[in-house]
């Protein structure tokens, strides 16, 4: 069946906690959205605020291929006549093809929020959604509060739906505003609602009682053929339904055409768009598209998966665009190493006893306090070293790093020192920096740049750390996490230590030591190390 898609993350989504997005960044989500293949996007409620009223305006420069732009709005205020409502007249201004206007259907709220007749309500809804179609709208009708009003006067929120679609409503949605039903009742009331009106019905779902997918999923099965939701399900309170979720298992498990599946292909990296320009971390563990949702750590599950992905996963992880991943930790077996082993293509070269060896060497490091699932790059420098015992591009003689307080200011000057040693020339560099870690990584770099100079590519894009036993205070050991990339690919060391400058500077050398035993892979020692033992800073 096809089931056509209504995505509100530039307006419902928006309502959520921390949620705020520039007209440039619903402009660039807005095309990300319409690349994925949804059917509706609504962009926003041009007559509550000038963000929204100049996306529209821009908006209008969009080429959409798939989407049809839809602006959001409420039925006329009961002392305005519709023609003269500038709410509404901000919908027309907007012009967009579609537009999605939302009216009472409970009779509590018709007579506490409106503080109006029933009747008068049903006319707010004909006379909207009919001046709306005189001016060659299409218009979905959001039934706020249904399915509360249904279970409150089942007659009253009937009547509500007829008043639109009498009027000449395209959409019949459905909206569990509040979040509380459960799936078992939804499913009864959009049947009893399916077998009353025949037309396109939808389902709008927030997840106050974390059933907004599995609602949105039983009102498919129900007859609902327009699903609404927002990207990584984001949305007022505890979020709206998540389309992420509703799509892969429209598609995946109840066999329903949505976006398709070659987009559905797409749709990890679109949820992680969406994350990135919100400025707001991806969930881990969000099904489907979480960076954990095919992480594998048990060594059981990694055996097993190793022979048949299916034993521990419920959809091949390339059906949404995600990947599998076997994660390092006190918990691995041999086959988490074996699995590394394999992806890294030290297979041929690390025999069972080095895989055995490594083994043992992470989980005491584990227990040392070290995170092999957040740090991928430390378990790839273990694997390289053993593979290539006798190569070490360079040894630490020394460091040192100072922070003084500048005299008569609140400012700080943070200086450090290295000594490097490779081959049998030493190399010295001192420079300042903005705190001790930027002033080490200056130091690390102009030691190690004539002698290696790819190393100058590599770059710091974020640091973390963590204290580990907090009953020690500010003795505890501190874990601290190091994120880098080459500008082709990404990856994070960690260092342990009870100095979080220690722990920081261990972090920021086997970064760059890993990066120059990827590049004696490639090019062999030879030709990554330009000797010049002159050179000194």
């Amino acid at each position: 069946m096809r089931v056509f898609t209504f995505d509100t993350t530039l307006r419902d989504g928006t309502q959520g906690e921390s949620v705020s997005f520039s007209v440039d960044d619903k402009l660039l989500i807005a095309a990300k959205l319409d690349e994925l293949g949804i059917d509706y996007i609504e962009g926003g409620w041009p007559g509550s605020n000038p963000k929204d009223k100049a996306f529209f305006e821009r908006a209008k420069d969009l080429s959409l291929k798939n989407a049809r732009l839809t602006a959001f709005g409420a039925t006329r205020f009961a002392k305005n006549a519709v023609d003269k409502d500038p709410n509404v007249a901000g919908l027309l201004q907007a012009e967009t093809p579609v537009v999605a206007i939302f009216g009472k259907t409970w009779d509590f709220h018709v007579r506490r929020a409106l503080g109006i007749t029933e009747d008068e309500n049903l006319r707010l809804i004909f006379d909207t959604v009919s001046y709306l179609k005189a001016h060659g709208r299409e218009v979905v009708y959001d039934a706020e509060h249904f399915f509360d009003g249904y279970n409150s006067n089942p007659d009253y929120a009937l009547r509500t739906l007829q008043a639109a679609r009498d009027a000449g409503a395209d959409v019949l949605c459905l909206c569990d505003t509040n979040g509380g039903t459960l799936p078992v009742q939804l499913a009864e009331t959009v049947a009893a609602v399916r077998s009353r009106f025949d037309g396109v019905l939808g389902i709008h779902c927030h997840n106050d009682s974390e059933l907004a997918v599995a609602n949105t999923l039983v009102a498919v099965e129900a007859g609902v053929t327009h699903v609404q939701g927002c990207i990584n399900g984001y949305g007022e309170r505890c979020g709206n339904a998540n389309l992420c979720s509703i799509l892969a298992n429209l598609e995946l498990k109840l066999g329903h055409t949505t976006i398709g599946p070659e987009n559905l292909k797409n749709l990890t990296n679109v949820a992680r768009f969406v994350a990135e320009v919100a400025n707001l971390p991806m969930r881990r563990d969000q099904a489907f598209v979480g960076s954990s949702a095919f992480a594998h750590k048990g060594g059981i599950h990694v055996s097993a998966v190793m022979k048949d992905s299916a034993t521990y996963e419920h959809v091949a992880p390339e059906s949404v665009g995600n990947r599998q991943r076997v994660l390092l930790s006190d918990l691995s077996g041999r086959g988490n190493v074996a699995y590394k082993l394999k992806q890294l293509g030290f297979k041929e070269s690390l025999n069972d006893a080095a895989g055995r060896e490594i083994l043992q060497r992470i989980k005491q490091m584990e227990h040392q306090g070290y995170d092999f699932e957040a740090s991928e790059g430390t378990f790839e420098l273990l694997m390289r070293e053993a593979a290539h015992p006798g190569f070490n591009p360079f040894e630490v003689v020394r460091y040192e790093v100072s922070t003084k307080l500048q005299n008569g200011t609140d400012e700080t000057t943070t200086t450090a020192s290295v000594t490097l040693k490779v081959g049998e020339a030493v190399h010295s560099s001192t420079a300042t920096g903005q705190g001790p870690v930027h002033a080490l990584d200056i130091c690390l770099r102009q030691c190690l740049a004539s002698i290696y100079p790819a190393i100058t590519s590599v770059r710091l894009t974020d640091y973390k750390v963590r204290v580990l036993g907090a009953r020690g205070g500010t003795e505890s050991k501190v874990r601290v996490l190091v994120e880098w990339t080459d500008h082709t690919r990404s990856w994070a060391t960690v260092g342990i230590s009870d100095n979080v400058i220690d722990a920081s500077w261990r972090a920021l050398v086997d970064a760059l030591r890993l990066e120059l035993m990827r590049l004696l892979e490639k090019d062999g020692p030879s030709k990554i190390a330009v000797r010049d033992y002159s050179w000194a800073v």
